[in-house]
């Protein structure tokens, strides 16, 4: 019986050959994989460069918008603050870092603030080393090495090199607690040294609705203004 197909011919190889012709394949395929592969990652440089060009020019224009938006904001608040100051009689500068506005209804509702990061001007350093000074000299026994131990976890800087005024809270209740006064002396001076800058504004609105049904009043469900919250 004739095992061979319609248009095919059986060839006979030796073993040699047989082996020889299966690198062949073999090697046919990997190439055959190989530029697969390529075109795949060709395909997908093309799709991700048309994906960032169509994106960028959607959403330009909505931040562009934003932006403006969030300028007229700022400009009205600064009117409404300005009366608000007078109205309380209060220097600006002792404002509070956020403000929030309710309407009449208790319906709606505007909070403006700043955010700060942490800084300090040049003369923290001296207060810094002030305080290593005292603690380094209390390493005698285990519970003062403890304590050695957390003011310098205090003093550890942060990524951006500053201290975290959350920790000289903590310096400051642990120097008060000593009464030593050289450790509150360096303590005080890490203190006078704080100069937290403004990193970026926030304007954040709320509102709540009344339930048609029972009349109860929902809780305050924040506006999506970030791409990440809407």
């Amino acid at each position: 019986m004739d095992n061979n197909k319609p248009g095919t011919q059986a060839v006979e190889m030796t073993a040699e050959e047989y082996a020889a012709y299966q690198a062949f394949k073999a090697e046919q395929a990997k190439k055959e994989a190989e530029a697969r592969i390529e075109a795949l990652r060709s395909s997908y440089t093309d799709m991700a460069e048309s994906f960032i060009n169509k994106t960028i020019k959607k959403l330009t224009p909505l931040s562009e918008n934003i932006r403006r938006k969030k300028e007229e904001v700022l400009e009205e608040f600064s009117a409404l603050q300005k009366l608000k100051a007078e109205l309380l009689d209060i220097d600006g500068k002792d404002m509070p870092k956020s403000h929030t506005f309710t309407n009449k209804e208790g319906t709606r509702r505007v909070t403006i603030g700043v955010y700060e990061t942490d800084n300090y001007d040049d003369t923290v350093e001296e207060g810094i080393a002030i305080v290593k000074e005292y603690i380094e000299s209390l390493a005698q026994d285990e519970s003062s090495k403890q304590l050695v131990k957390m003011v310098m976890s205090l003093l550890a800087r942060s990524a951006n090199g500053a201290l975290k005024a959350s920790r000289v809270v903590r310096l400051h209740k642990l120097a008060d607690e000593s009464g030593n006064p050289r450790f509150i002396e360096g303590v005080r001076i890490i203190e006078a040294a704080y100069r937290p800058a403004v990193s970026r504004t926030y304007i954040r609105c709320e509102v709540r609705n009344i339930d048609p049904e029972t009349q109860v009043v929902k809780d305050w469900e924040a506006l999506p203004l970030g791409m990440t919250e809407s």
